[in-house]
């Protein structure tokens, strides 16, 4: 799995949103939306990525943002129910994709057809671990158990 700078940066931009509202948790998020260019700010997003990520968002559903003076962005739903997968998938498309096209829609032949297992299986351990992961848990600082426990193995650190 390639992580691109877009996906880098929707993250990063949701979890400087859910830290907003973690600031004021009794508040209506909509009360207190952050601009464009302080989300870009504070991660240090350049403005025009930026803005054509937090339109992909806002087309998932994951952000919605208020026009006008007090205007900005804020999520648009609990980030508990906003999974890493929910956002690679927003801004770049399936987790897993061969030659763009879905594994389950790859076609080999006889000798390769158990390449497309490769990919599904592949699939599913992204799904484990992305779908496992919320904003929330960013924004809080934290991961799920099984998560946290793959982090764990020292194999996991070394690059090959």
């Amino acid at each position: 799995m390639r992580v691109t700078a877009k996906s880098d940066y929707a993250l990063r931009a949701l979890v400087e949103l859910a830290a907003a509202q973690l600031a004021s948790p009794d508040d209506d998020p909509r009360d207190n939306p952050l601009s464009a260019e302080e989300l870009g700010r504070r991660q240090d997003i350049p403005h025009g990525f930026l803005q054509a990520i937090l339109s992909d968002l806002r087309r998932a559903g994951i952000v919605t943002s208020r026009r006008g003076k007090t205007g900005g962005w804020f999520l648009g739903r609990e980030a508990g129910d906003i999974s890493v997968a929910d956002v690679l998938r927003a801004v770049d498309g399936p987790l897993v994709s061969v030659y763009d096209v879905r594994p389950e829609s790859v076609v080999y032949n006889d000798r390769a057809a158990i390449l497309q297992h490769v990919w599904i299986a592949s699939r599913a351990a992204l799904r484990r671990v992305m779908d496992a992961v919320t904003i929330a848990d960013l924004a809080a600082g934290h991961l799920p158990g099984e998560v946290h426990e793959l982090t764990l193995d020292t194999d996991a650190w070394e690059p090959r």
